[in-house]
């Protein structure tokens, strides 16, 4: 037998993560390990190969031109094997079909519709991954993701699931406690539910020509789920997408307090690579939730 004298798998998803993030923290965070096991892999392929990978900076690490060479080469393998693995774990057209998706995104539209997906499609598992960051669909398994941005992924198919309209809405405890607003200028005297930024609501008002609205107070969320949820328990008003809040709206947990939407650049797209386009899974997929969106 051949000995390659091959470093440890380990050891080279460790040198990968960290010279994609180039930091030993970030890479212990993806691969739920300890900085302190990343830096022990690290060293451990170092001993390996003989000779420096990183370059030890402060709290940061810089790839060696050793690194800058060796990591094409480790990033082009780990492809080719989880590409290997797709094709071999499960039939194109039956098994499991992996879609990640954003949390809010998850929790808001695609969790409280996938019965319907499932009564269409009882042959195919659906297994939903939760995330924000960009996916390497040949590295994590991912046959399809939802992203919320601009719709430019190089590489990569993407197709426009709906634009993000935000409109202002309550619970209806909430309401209750206030006159129905008649204009925009009326919900500047309501108790507001923010994004992180505290810029929501201001835009909001700005785009209806509104400017003396006070310092915003107020609970804020850097997750939008939060958002919601602290709309629902009546904790102010909150400006969420249109297409988010329509199961809320349509069963009475939410009230829309005006008919003025204000709309991001950003909207929602399916995303894909080019290769799995004519996979019966992915079709099947790609087909209902375009069809959701559409009649939606």
């Amino acid at each position: 037998m051949v000995d390659y004298k091959l470093p440890p798998l380990n050891a080279l998803r460790a040198f990968e993560a960290a010279a994609r993030h180039l930091s030993i923290k970030n890479a212990a965070d993806e691969l739920c390990v300890t900085p302190s096991a990343v830096s022990q892999l690290l060293k451990t392929l170092e001993l390996h190969l003989g000779v420096a990978l990183f370059r030890r900076v402060n709290r940061g690490v810089f790839l060696t031109e050793a690194g800058q060479n060796y990591l094409p080469a480790v990033r082009n393998a780990f492809r080719q094997i989880a590409e290997a693995t797709r094709r071999v774990a499960t039939a194109p057209d039956t098994g499991i079909l992996t879609v990640s998706v954003t949390p809010f995104f998850a929790s808001a539209w695609l969790v409280p519709r996938l019965n319907d997906f499932q009564n269409i499609h009882p042959e195919i598992d659906l297994q939903v991954l939760t995330g924000k960051g960009l996916v390497d669909f040949s590295r994590d398994g991912v046959d399809l993701a939802i992203r919320h941005g601009l719709g430019r992924y190089p590489g990569l198919v993407s197709e426009r699931l709906f634009a993000v309209e935000m409109i202002p809405v309550a619970a209806p405890s909430l309401a209750a406690r206030f006159s129905a607003p008649t204009c925009s200028q009326d919900l500047t005297a309501w108790p507001h539910v923010h994004d992180v930024d505290r810029k929501d609501w201001y835009l909001w008002f700005q785009a209806q020509g509104i400017e003396d609205i006070g310092p915003p107070r107020g609970p804020a969320f850097d997750d939008s789920g939060l958002l919601l949820k602290a709309v629902l328990a009546g904790q102010g008003a909150g400006l969420v997408p249109a297409a988010m809040a329509i199961l809320d709206l349509a069963e009475g947990r939410l009230v829309k307090l005006a008919d003025v939407a204000w709309p991001e650049a950003y909207a929602y797209y399916l995303v894909r690579p080019e290769t799995s386009c004519d996979r019966p899974k992915v079709t099947a997929f790609r087909a209902w939730i375009l069809g959701c969106c559409a009649s939606a």
